[in-house]
């Protein structure tokens, strides 16, 4: 039934793309594929469909009604036809639309009066890119680089998930890689140019770091593991890699068994095309069986590869939480600091930039919306989600605002030494009262009130 319903619509198409009021053109088997020359340009004969506009049904939500620079977020998620209008500007959309990005992308469709001209494209949904399959159920991975965000020049990401057992096979990159665990937990191994080792099991929350060129591996314990990998290029490529099963198959097995004193007999098992991602030999619970010792010894604590972030108490501020960690803590990863949010509902990230490096944002939980601002007027508001990506550059000033019931979690990523930001708030407190009132024209009462110390997170407020 459902068949010969979707026959129909098919077959009807193009009658209901025909103007109101038009007659739909008779139906001709043995008509040519093209028209004639006729029908270019004036014809006496030509008749011009009439009839009224299309009647489109639609109500609006309040913030609509509202003087567009007040900006106000429009959950258009349960509107049966929203609408790109907000106050005197805009109008109806009689179609064809994608009904489901209106819904969920309301700041596109009907942005806020104080939007302008055309900024980055500060977004990137995962769910939009490809998906690289394991072998055997053994997991997946999917990236964003500069194919997707052609402005994200700095730092590239990959969403990875390992199915117990499964392993990312042995292999080095170009880049250096952050990471970020999101659930499970996993057992991370390395060696390094000086022969020293290491092993270490995280778990979610926690954060590893590989330099460039250090070759490593990473296995999901029991409930399987997923985490957030960012490199330090934006065109990074993760099928790029380089694979110790791609490094055996390139080599002369001559090469290789003299390099490695076995006889080319032994290498007849090796695998003849990568691994990638595939499943293995569980990780004993001991983690000690693994622990390899050399005469160069452990790599030394100072410059180890991972930090239990999980276990950092979060600064709680008054709209939510934050966690840092940079250099000053994690002195291996000597140019990646982050910034680990918590914003409750109605609450924000203060209105803030980064002077010194670009900002890559995954999103972890929840649903917000963030106005990227781009000197000298430019301004573009955009809507996320879980498993979102948003970047904002260097000095380019944004919040991000929480438009869920629920808390919004997300990571904030810089390529720098030390996490550091200027907030919006602080600075304007911290100037002197008249620059700022002969400037932006603020009342005492309003200048009274704002705080010289960064919030990070603001509150929701109930004040209109």
């Amino acid at each position: 039934m459902k068949l010969e319903l979707l026959a129909r619509a098919l077959y009807l198409l193009p009658t209901l793309l025909l103007p109101a009021g038009a007659a739909p053109a008779r139906r001709n088997s043995n008509a040519p594929l093209r028209g004639t020359e006729a029908l270019v340009g004036y014809s006496a004969t030509e008749n011009v469909a009439t009839g009224s506009k299309p009647d489109i049904k639609y109500s609006l939500l309040p913030g609509q009604k509202e003087d567009p620079d007040i900006g106000s977020y429009l959950d258009f998620e349960n509107v049966e036809n929203p609408q790109p209008i907000r106050g005197s500007t805009g109008s109806d959309d009689p179609g064809p639309r994608n009904y489901y990005y209106d819904r969920i992308n309301s700041d596109k469709l009907a942005p806020p009066g104080t939007d302008n001209g055309q900024t980055i494209n500060a977004q990137w949904p995962l769910g939009l890119s490809h998906t690289r399959l394991g072998l055997d159920n053994a997991g997946w991975a999917r990236q964003e680089n500069t194919v997707m965000m052609p402005d994200a020049t700095e730092m590239a990401g990959v969403d990875m998930r390992l199915e117990p057992a499964g392993y990312r096979e042995l292999h080095w990159h170009v880049a250096s890689e952050w990471s970020l665990v999101l659930n499970g937990s996993c057992r991370i191994q390395a060696v390094n140019e000086n022969g020293e080792t290491f092993i270490d099991d995280l778990q979610a929350g926690d954060v590893w770091f590989f330099p460039p060129g250090i070759p490593h591996s990473i296995q999901a314990l029991d409930e399987g593991v997923e985490f957030l990998l960012v490199f330090d290029q934006g065109d990074f490529n993760e099928d790029n890699t380089f694979l110790a099963t791609e490094v055996f198959l390139h080599t002369p097995k001559s090469v290789l068994a003299k390099n490695l004193g076995t006889s080319i007999a032994a290498l007849d098992k090796i695998p003849d095309d990568e691994l990638y991602i595939f499943k293995g030999t569980p990780a004993p619970k001991d983690i000690e069986k693994q622990n390899v010792t050399t005469a160069s010894g452990l790599v030394p604590r100072t410059r180890s590869y991972s930090y239990h972030f999980s276990e950092q108490p979060a600064h709680e501020v008054a709209g939510g939480s934050v966690k840092i960690i940079d250099p000053q803590t994690f002195p291996v990863a000597s140019n990646f600091s982050a910034a680990l949010v918590t914003v409750h509902p109605g609450g924000m990230r203060e209105i803030h930039w980064h002077p010194t490096s670009d900002e890559w944002t995954f999103f972890v939980k929840g649903q917000g919306r963030a106005t990227l601002f781009t000197a000298p007027e430019d301004a573009t508001t955009f809507d996320y989600r879980a498993g979102d990506i948003a970047y904002f550059p260097q000095s380019n000033s944004h919040y991000i605002e929480n438009t869920g019931d629920e808390d919004l979690i997300f990571v904030e990523v810089l390529k720098a030494p030390q996490f550091t930001d200027m907030a919006l708030g602080q600075w304007i407190a911290s100037t002197p009262r008249q620059i700022v009132a002969d400037t932006l024209k603020l009342s005492e009462s309003t200048l009274s009130q704002l705080k010289t110390e960064k919030q990070y997170v603001v509150a929701g407020s109930t004040s209109e």
